[in-house]
């Protein structure tokens, strides 16, 4: 299985932080924001990670993270030219991938659950995918709901429902079969003209083919200030509490 990163997109919401730089490239506490992705991807047991970002400052990427021998990794990178949306973005990995699975995971995702017994798991699969979902009784219409059977199969992922049919949010974290790039190339622009990945998922869905994890804390660090901040205080908290470092 091989990573791949998204730290692309404008984050317009993040004005003025991000004139002069990429969002992922933030402080969240201690450590650059790009750093906890890779620390997860560390910690599944990949070797090999795509990050994806735009052209306006991957050269920052670069000298920061430059091979990736501090996280035990072999880093690439790749351009995303216009914010497309996140299927746009893993089609690029395709060359990357070389019919190996993936995990996918969002740049701006804060969150420390160890996914390597499930990326384990998922490798001796055939085929599927897998999303990662947290419990958020009251705040779950505010992004993707994920409705599960009993043996966490999902029966269904929508995107921002006014009625939604469980308290499970979708994070940005996701695992996909050499599949994904078939299913990505079926898929229209959304009225915002991007390649939705809740859209790219219910391929899987409508097949049966798409279970879902549940972690223990995230935050969507690179939606808003508030979500900055409280990631920050977050983690500031846990690292003080020596629950990470």
């Amino acid at each position: 299985m091989k990573g791949v990163i998204l730290a692309g997109g404008l984050a317009t919401r993040l004005r003025p932080l991000t004139q002069v730089t990429n969002k992922h490239l933030l402080p969240i506490y201690n450590k650059p924001m790009i750093y906890y992705p890779l620390e997860a991807m560390q910690r599944a047991g990949i070797k090999e990670v795509l990050i994806i970002t735009g052209p306006d400052h991957a050269g920052a990427f670069l000298n920061l993270l430059k091979s990736g021998d501090q996280f035990e990794l072999r880093l690439s990178y790749e351009i995303q030219q216009e914010a497309g949306g996140i299927s746009q973005g893993i089609a690029l990995s395709e060359s990357f991938a070389d019919r190996e699975k993936l995990l996918v995971i969002l740049g701006d995702n804060i969150f420390t659950y160890n996914l390597k017994q499930t990326a384990k798991e998922f490798e001796e699969k055939r085929n599927g995918a897998m999303v990662f979902a947290i419990e958020m009784p009251t705040e779950s219409k505010q992004y993707g709901v994920i409705e599960l059977d009993k043996n966490n199969k999902v029966l269904s992922i929508e995107e921002k429902p006014e009625n939604p049919k469980s308290n499970l949010a979708q994070t940005g974290i996701y695992m996909y079969d050499n599949r994904v790039f078939g299913f990505i190339r079926k898929l229209k622009p959304s009225r915002r003209g991007e390649l939705e990945v809740t859209d790219l998922n219910n391929f899987y869905v409508k097949e049966g083919a798409m279970e879902c994890g549940i972690i223990d804390w995230w935050v969507d660090a690179g939606t808003s200030y508030d979500e900055l901040l409280r990631a920050n205080n977050l983690v500031a908290e846990k690292v003080k509490n020596n629950e990470i470092r």
